[in-house]
Formats: C-alpha cells, sequence, structure tokens
C-alpha cells in the first residue's frame, strides 16, 4: 500500500531535526508490560489514553481526601548517568512521590512519570522505566502512564531529566496534620538505604571535584564502590508505615529528605513544640563520616543537608513505641528511637540535638 504523499518524507525531516518518532512508538511497546505488572483493579480503560482513569472502590471511603505529590530526583540523575546505570534511579523517583504522600496517612494510588532527553535512547529509557516500576510495586501503586519529551536543543546528547507525580487518599478522619503532637512523644526513626535523593550536588562538589575521586573507586569503610554508594535507592518507607498506621495512632510522619532532619521535622510539629535528637541513638553511616571528614562539613552541615542515616520519623505516644519499633521491624525496615517531643525553648527552630 502506497503511503500517503509526504508522509516519509515528513517524518524524515523530523528525524532530521533530533524527534524519531519511531523510537518513541518503540519504547512505548517496551514499557507497557512493565506498566501493566503495576495495575490495581482501581485502573480502568488500562494504557494509551489521553488521560489515565482511576475509580475509587464503592463502599471502601467514607469521606476520602485525595493527596497528591510532585519531585525529582535532582543530581544523583548526573551520578546515573556519568556510572551509565540507569536500572535504579526510577526507584527513587517514585519513592520521592510516595514518602511524602505516606506522611499525611494516605496510601498512594498511583503514579505518573516525564521523561525528556535530547534524543532517545530506548534501552536507556527501558532501563529508567523498570525502575519506576519496580518502585511502584514496592509502594503497592499503580503506573498509569506519563510522557516522554525528545527535546533536541535543549538537553544535551546522552543526558535526560525525570519528573514523578503521583496521588493517594485517606479517610478524612485519618488525616495527619501535626496538631495532635504534644510534649514527651516519641519520635521514632526509620534507617535510610544511603544518601537517598538529596545533597548530590555538594556531594559531587566533594568527591569527584575537591577529591578528584574515581566513580569506580572503594569507598572507604565500606565494601562498596562510590556509584555503588551514591546509586543506592530511595527506601520506600510507604508499606510497613501503613502497617503502623494500622495499630497505632501515629501524631505525625516527616520525610526526612532535603534540609535533613532539622528543618523537614519542624513541618509536622506545633510552633510551640520541638524535637530533641540524641545523638548518640545511631550510628552515622560510613558515607557520612566520609563527606564529614574528607568534606570538612560540621554537624549542623550534615543534619541539614542529607538524612543521616534516618529517612522518615514517626512520631507516637511514649507507650506506643516499642510496639512501633517491633511493626516496622516485622515489615524489613530498621527503626530505633531518637529522642522526644518537649516544648520549644526561645530561639530554637524546632530541633535540638543533643
Amino acid at each position: 500500500m502506497q503511503a500517503a504523499p509526504g508522509a516519509s518524507v515528513v517524518q524524515d525531516r523530523y528525524k532530521e531535526a533530533g524527534v524519531d518518532i519511531d523510537a518513541g512508538a518503540l519504547l512505548v511497546d517496551r514499557i507497557s508490560p512493565l506498566a501493566r505488572s503495576t495495575m490495581r483493579d482501581e485502573v480502568l480503560g488500562g494504557l494509551g489514553h489521553f488521560g489515565a482513569m482511576w475509580s475509587i472502590p464503592a463502599g471502601r471511603y467514607n469521606d476520602l481526601v485525595l493527596v497528591s505529590a510532585t519531585d525529582g530526583v535532582g543530581t544523583k540523575l548526573k551520578v546515573a548517568q556519568a556510572a551509565n546505570r540507569h536500572d535504579t534511579i526510577g526507584i527513587d523517583l517514585v519513592a520521592m512521590c510516595v514518602n511524602d504522600i505516606i506522611c499525611t496517612g494516605a496510601e498512594p494510588f498511583f503514579f505518573l512519570d516525564y521523561f525528556a532527553s535530547g534524543k532517545l535512547d530506548v534501552d536507556v529509557a527501558e532501563a529508567v522505566v523498570s525502575g519506576i516500576a519496580e518502585g511502584c510495586r514496592q509502594a503497592g501503586c499503580a503506573l498509569v502512564g506519563g510522557e516522554t519529551a525528545e527535546m533536541p536543543g535543549v538537553y544535551d546528547p546522552g543526558v535526560y531529566d525525570l519528573a514523578g507525580f503521583s496521588v493517594g487518599g485517606a479517610e478524612r478522619s485519618a488525616i495527619l496534620d501535626g496538631t495532635s503532637v504534644r510534649s514527651g512523644m516519641a519520635v521514632v526513626g526509620l534507617t535510610s538505604s544511603g544518601l537517598h535523593s538529596n545533597g548530590y550536588s555538594l556531594v559531587r562538589r566533594i568527591l569527584f571535584d575537591e577529591l578528584s575521586l574515581d566513580m569506580n573507586a572503594p569507598l572507604p569503610g565500606t565494601d562498596h564502590t562510590i556509584a555503588d554508594e551514591l546509586l543506592q535507592p530511595t527506601r520506600i518507607y510507604v508499606r510497613p508505615v501503613l502497617a503502623v498506621l494500622e495499630e497505632v495512632s501515629v501524631a505525625a510522619i516527616a520525610h526526612i529528605t532535603g534540609g535533613g532532619l532539622l528543618e523537614n521535622i519542624p513541618r509536622v510539629i506545633p510552633e510551640d513544640l520541638a524535637v530533641r535528637v540524641e545523638r548518640e541513638s545511631w550510628s552515622l553511616p560510613a558515607i557520612y563520616e566520609f563527606l564529614e571528614t574528607e568534606g570538612r562539613l560540621s554537624q549542623t552541615d550534615l543534619l541539614r543537608t542529607f538524612n543521616c542515616g534516618v529517612g522518615m520519623v514517626l512520631l507516637v505516644d511514649r507507650d506506643q513505641a516499642s510496639t512501633t519499633v517491633s511493626i516496622l521491624d516485622k515489615h524489613g525496615q530498621e527503626a530505633f528511637v531518637l529522642g522526644e517531643v518537649v516544648e520549644r525553648p526561645e530561639g530554637c527552630s524546632g530541633v535540638l540535638v543533643s
């Protein structure tokens, strides 16, 4: 059958301009099974529509409140691209969104991604989306769609950018807004899986610009290479935290991202309260000790830039702290009591470190 006059010519001209429609179609074919592996019963219509559809299950909620979050993974992308390792950065993308959603007490329902590059490399894009699908499976949410953009002139060859968006929900009566936090409560810390997705501009400057280290060199104090350590995917806390919420009255949850412990915990507590963190309650992972020493960082630098080994905190009644830690442990999440809620002293920003 003869093509429409000029059709192939137009497509070739678009490819000459840097946009390959055929590559985009091939990517869709490859990633469709990945997305289908994350499906939930509430997703309607499957993939390929102009909009994703989600049906609220009849009778499951009395007063459902939708909760949304969007994020990227920052300059951790530069590390993944320099190491030519793309299969876990998608987990980070999902984690940065769904971990925010769980802080409200909500369950993540679905996720969408945005992948942009100067020239689409189908293999790289497929690897990225495989990580996104894995992150969605870990979080129990559905990958319902996304967007792939090829923008020559905006991104250099070999460079891509990522953004993610997630929607979840909770009963209005179950939303965590911090108003029930009170003095004397315990602060339970959930261990991180490393740097997660924050502080990488500083990390890259210290390791690569100042120390001129090789990506594949061993990281002192660990059995990892630098690339292995920096590309540890962000831990997804959804399932263990949902398990806690089923049994424990949690007053507030904080996701420890950019700003570290010092700036994220005050976001979820009343202004007249503070959190006293016992620095000796957990061991600083080796990557932070190395950055502290070799990067000449102060304790304040560390605590307001990185998670320092604590990726999330839950505020609970003191008598429920051990139960909370036990539930988390049963779901494979290491946790410990790292401090308590106290009356805020004058001049305190919200976190006291002792």
